[in-house]
């Protein structure tokens, strides 16, 4: 992991652990624009080295570092932008602060957990990109509610996974950081989308709901019962016509699959399969209970949700077409 400062007289901090709203901590290394912080595993720790030219300084590992930045609440100074390059990617962050630890994986060992640490009500929103920022304003102000309600309903739900409480992927929200409001011409529309609607949050018993939200429903929106098997009494099944609209969702109005039979087999855990039966649909139109029988006539039930995830598909709404080898 490289992180670097491309910003003209900007300063970039580093401490040792994760020192979160301290501000009488003293840096480990400091640089500017001139130089870029090397994050590499060492066992358990992450160890830091900063490279100026052809010159490298290691500092001594830890479990976790911070970094901070110019021109951000945690740092006074010339307003900075932090460019992180991970795994091939770049990613720019221009507020609050980040948090690098290792975190164990069963199948990998120890790796880099990156995590940005901002405010939430305008910082982290800024960030977030689940809708083009060109859509007209009304859309763009739905999706800043929604997507504020959705984060306030997970602070505070620590992840150790991936030391924080928000994913910044669509498992939660996808969060580009400061690329989304730098848009050109269109960023803007999306920042103010957020400010303009600024404390605006659904509730429910005085309490945020986890307010989902989708690119496309296949025509009605779905209980929560139905989706991941729990009540949820703020979803209901409403009509959606643009998610049929040809124009307006041309991937999704209309979807097919094939799907290999040893998929199948493995999704009803059987050895194979030689036919599939849709035994139910919900309310709603998608599919409840499906039914795979094997060559040995052994037969497995899932709900259609739980079929849909497991063979990958777009959504449970959905027809059989038909069986081959």
């Amino acid at each position: 992991m490289k992180i670097s400062t491309g910003t003209n007289a900007g300063l970039v901090q580093v401490y040792s652990g994760d020192i979160k709203n301290q501000s009488d901590s003293n840096p480990i290394a400091e640089f500017t624009n001139k130089a870029t912080l090397k994050l590499s595993v060492l066992g358990a720790s992450v160890l830091p080295s900063v490279s100026v030219g052809k010159k490298t300084v290691s500092y001594t590992k830890s479990r976790a570092l911070t970094i901070r930045w110019s021109g951000t609440r945690y740092l006074s100074g010339v307003d900075a932008l932090i460019s992180v390059n991970h795994n091939g990617s770049t990613t720019k962050y221009r507020y609050g602060q980040l948090q690098v630890r290792t975190v164990k994986d069963k199948a990998l060992g120890y790796r880099l957990e990156l995590t940005n640490t901002v405010r939430l009500a305008d910082e982290y929103l800024w960030g977030v990109s689940e809708m083009p920022s060109y859509w007209p304003t009304a859309a763009l102000q739905a999706q800043a509610i929604a997507s504020r309600t959705y984060a306030l309903s997970k602070a505070g739900a620590f992840k150790s996974s991936c030391d924080c409480d928000l994913y910044g992927e669509i498992s939660d929200q996808m969060f580009l950081g400061y690329a989304k409001e730098a848009e050109i011409k269109y960023g803007l529309m999306w920042k103010n989308a957020v400010t303009e609607t600024a404390g605006l949050v659904l509730t429910q018993a005085g309490l945020p709901i986890t307010a989902y939200f989708f690119s496309s429903s296949g025509g009605k929106t779905e209980l929560a019962v139905n989706a991941w098997g729990s009540e949820k009494s703020f979803t209901q099944i409403v009509d959606d016509p643009g998610s049929l609209d040809t124009s307006l969702n041309p991937r999704f109005y209309m979807w097919d699959r094939s799907i290999s039979q040893a998929v199948v087999a493995v999704a009803f855990s059987l050895p194979d399969v030689v036919s599939l039966e849709i035994l139910s649909r919900n309310e709603s139109g998608t599919v409840g209970q499906i039914r795979a029988v094997s060559s040995q006539g052994i037969e497995s039930t899932l709900r259609g949700e739980s079929f849909r995830s497991r063979a990958k598909l777009p959504s449970a709404y959905f027809d059989l077409i038909g069986m081959q080898n």
